[in-house]
């Protein structure tokens, strides 16, 4: 069997699509004669003869092109609000993922868990069932509403990240203002295109006491932060230290 076609095995199986990082891990590179297969896979997906891409780090097969689109609710037809969606709940999906493999509590908020990130719901990523109860009830209240936590071992709030694809920015910020006094890091997630806004926002007065600890991540760095995360799980795993 041909590189691509161990590719496209392991997306039809997945139900004609995948991310770079479950390829990493699903698809058998054994029998490769390559000492890059994780830079071969990259390559292979960028086919347009049997690929395209729907997202930063996801992927899928042209032949099944029509069916994942209007799985995803991303169809031509579908209505914003529903592309939308599919957006914020992809890039909480990948932040969970990440949060997990790299040691950390994973959360999302109440009412996000029962949205899909691809096939399953966030409840069934996440690792916290319940939020914890880290300072005064006001800052919990106000910290439960994050669109992804990652807690540490201690149970503090280790980086906090709040999805910007449409919504005003200023808002996650005066979350994170609420939560200067943690030893925590805050990230802005939004398109590239976004970050002149998020710089404008950040240097106004009202944010200096937060300026240095928050971060804007874009979606295509995130994308790339999550499939080295399973790359580098994967090189482990075929490590004995």
């Amino acid at each position: 069997m041909k590189q691509f076609e161990d590719v496209i095995l392991i997306m039809e199986k997945n139900g004609g699509y995948s991310t770079l990082g479950k390829l990493y891990k699903e698809v058998d590179v054994s029998n490769w004669k390559t000492k890059t297969p994780f830079a071969s896979i990259r390559r292979i997906v960028q086919d347009d003869k049997y690929f395209f891409k729907i997202r930063p780090g996801l992927w899928a097969l042209k032949s099944h092109k029509e069916k994942v689109l209007k799985t995803f609710n991303i169809a031509p037809e579908n209505n914003q609000k529903l592309v939308d969606n599919f957006n914020h709940t992809y890039y909480q999906g990948l932040l969970v993922e990440i949060g997990n493999m790299e040691g950390f509590d994973t959360f999302v908020p109440f009412q996000d868990k029962n949205k899909k990130f691809l096939a399953k719901p966030l409840l069934e990523y996440i690792s916290m069932s319940e939020f914890y109860q880290f300072t005064y009830q006001h800052i919990v209240k106000r910290a439960i509403t994050v669109d992804v936590c990652w807690f540490n071992e201690r149970k503090f709030p280790f980086s906090l990240f709040e999805i910007e694809h449409s919504t005003d920015i200023q808002n996650s910020l005066l979350k994170f203002l609420e939560l200067q006094d943690f030893n925590t890091n805050f990230h802005i997630v939004a398109d590239k295109a976004r970050e002149r806004e998020f710089i404008n926002k950040i240097n106004s007065v009202a944010f200096v006491p937060i300026r240095s600890k928050v971060k804007f991540l874009n979606y295509d760095s995130l994308s790339i932060y999550h499939s080295r995360v399973f790359e580098l799980h994967s090189i482990k795993n075929t490590i004995r230290l």
